[in-house]
């Protein structure tokens, strides 16, 4: 039976029937066993760090989550409540939903299961509380998606490309290319996790205005954060994406209508 069109934008061009997809487990089992352990071999540290640099050519520096509406409506003014925002987004909010999504499409990609691919994609394309952030998360994994072909071209994105045509969210663009080379799920989920909140910082930096000793200060404080919401993830289905983080929420929609703003999100 094929499955219903989509709206354009949401999956339409990759309108697919289920017989084109071998029967395959459930998607959800935990992920422990795929956190690997050892050394991160030298190839695989030089690409995480190439691809999550601020260099990468994804326009992350445009992006703020609604930090900047929460800095206009002075929930965030310093650094003790910036760190608090951004611990809430990491722990319960944005980043571990993002987390969840990208431990199971890094699982999908590396046991070439395209059906749950396919719908891990869609389920994080549909799953961003509001239009600032599907514009943000898909921006950027497109963005990503495109640059990584280019430079670092592998089978599990060419394999993405021919199973989904809509957009795609920025944690399992990264997440495939790095199971694409081999990169265990661990180390690759935390340095995504490190990238994202370093970027939600210079944003706040930008934005209160803060020193750049003090957004280093923030960083470094949400080491744990980073450690524990990998740890989290990787032992988490589908069923537990969730986000208890409201006012953040909120403050991604309400950046839409704001009267000025420097970003994007």
């Amino acid at each position: 039976m094929s499955r219903k069109r989509r709206a354009p934008g949401w999956g339409a061009s990759s309108e697919m029937s289920a017989q084109a997809f071998p029967p395959t487990p459930d998607p959800s089992p935990p992920l422990a066993s795929l956190a690997g352990g050892g050394e991160l071999a030298p190839a695989s540290l030089y690409r995480l760090m190439a691809w999550l640099s601020p260099a990468f050519p994804v326009g992350a520096f445009s992006y703020s989550s609604g930090i900047e509406w929460a800095v206009e409506a002075g929930d965030i003014a310093d650094e003790a409540s910036l760190q608090d925002w951004l611990g809430v987004m990491l722990s319960d909010g944005g980043g571990y939903c993002d987390a969840v999504l990208f431990a199971q499409a890094h699982r999908a990609a590396l046991g070439d299961d395209d059906r749950a691919l396919y719908d891990i994609t869609e389920l994080a394309a549909a799953f961003a509380p509001s239009k600032e952030r599907h514009l943000e998360t898909t921006a950027q994994g497109n963005a990503f998606i495109e640059a990584a072909r280019a430079a670092w071209g592998c089978a599990a994105l060419e394999r993405l490309k021919s199973i989904w045509g809509g957009p795609v969210a920025y944690p399992v663009a990264v997440a495939v290319t790095a199971a694409g080379h081999g990169i265990a799920v661990e180390p690759a989920l935390a340095a995504y996790l490190q990238a994202l909140a370093a970027n939600w910082v210079s944003a706040g930096v930008r934005l209160i205005p803060l020193g750049q000793t003090q957004g280093l200060r923030v960083v470094a404080a949400l080491e744990p954060a980073v450690a524990a919401t990998t740890q989290r993830a990787l032992n988490a289905s589908l069923d537990d994406i969730g986000s208890a983080a409201f006012r953040a929420d909120l403050a991604s929609a309400r950046h839409e209508t704001q009267y000025t703003r420097l970003f994007r999100s």
